[in-house]
């Protein structure tokens, strides 16, 4: 009864380009709704969102309702926190801000179980069906994915010594950091870094590794695909949402500004 992680098996099988967004709001009920919507992953995002490891646990059964998958951004490449998220019920995991191979090394080894790494093992958690599972810390490796965030120059020029380590599922360039990195925060459509990321994914196609990003339109996203980038999110529930309210309040407020809805609306 082992849960295969589909979102691994297609970032390595490389026959689709997995899309999905970005969870901001920390809410159960929002990440349920964007899993039914289509997405195919969602990211669940604990570094700028103010959610713990309970909330964490809600927020993947809710999107354990759905067809989407998660993928859980951890607030730092620590150990304690990656054998939390995992035994919480995640399977796929993003650590931000690595920099260089030991530090994705060390990403992948509290991810694993001996031999291959280092996670502690526990007999019954949500991750194992609460002990269902009876095959899980068999298989457990094998559909656990790692992804490592790459967001400076230094990161992605240490791109070719990351890509080689074992048990690596795949690459992540963060537009906005690597933007700020380079002199140009706020501005990831500066020409400079637009080149900068169609390079990281010219590297990542040459060196076989998987590799994404996020942009904050479809038309951006669209862009990125075309540079090379294997799987991508497009905005955030946050962003949606708001962009959307905008909209609409806008719209009304147009209808108030004509002289034939205001004199309607004075009855």
């Amino acid at each position: 009864m082992t849960i295969r992680n589909n979102f691994k098996s297609a970032l390595a099988s490389g026959s689709q380009i997995p899309l999905g967004t970005w969870l901001m709001s920390g809410a159960p009920a929002t990440a349920e709704a964007l899993g039914h919507a289509g997405f195919d992953f969602l990211v669940l995002d604990m570094e700028h969102v103010p959610v713990g490891i309970e909330q964490v646990t809600h927020i993947l059964r809710a999107i354990g309702l759905t067809a989407a998958d998660a993928l859980v951004r951890l607030p730092w490449n620590d150990p304690v926190t990656i054998k939390r998220v995992l035994d919480a019920g995640g399977q796929s995991i993003m650590l931000p801000f690595v920099q260089n191979a030991d530090e994705a090394r060390a990403a992948v080894s509290a991810a694993k179980y001996p031999p291959m790494g280092t996670r502690g093992v526990a007999a019954v958690h949500r991750g194992s069906s609460y002990g269902a599972d009876t095959g899980y810390l068999h298989t457990a490796n094998d559909q656990t994915c790692v992804i490592v965030q790459l967001e400076t120059p230094e990161a992605i020029a240490n791109m070719p010594e990351i890509a080689r380590i074992p048990g690596l599922d795949g690459i992540f360039i963060g537009p906005g950091d690597l933007a700020a990195a380079m002199g140009h925060i706020g501005k990831i459509d500066h020409p400079d870094v637009q080149a900068a990321l169609a390079d990281a994914a010219a590297q990542a196609a040459s060196l076989s590794i998987p590799v994404g990003i996020v942009g904050a339109s479809p038309a951006m996203v669209g862009t990125y695909i075309s540079m090379g980038y294997r799987f991508a999110a497009v905005g955030s529930d946050m962003s949606m949402m708001t962009a959307r309210a905008r909209q609409v309040l806008g719209d009304l407020k147009d209808q108030d500004a004509r002289p034939e809805t205001a004199a309607v609306s004075a009855y």
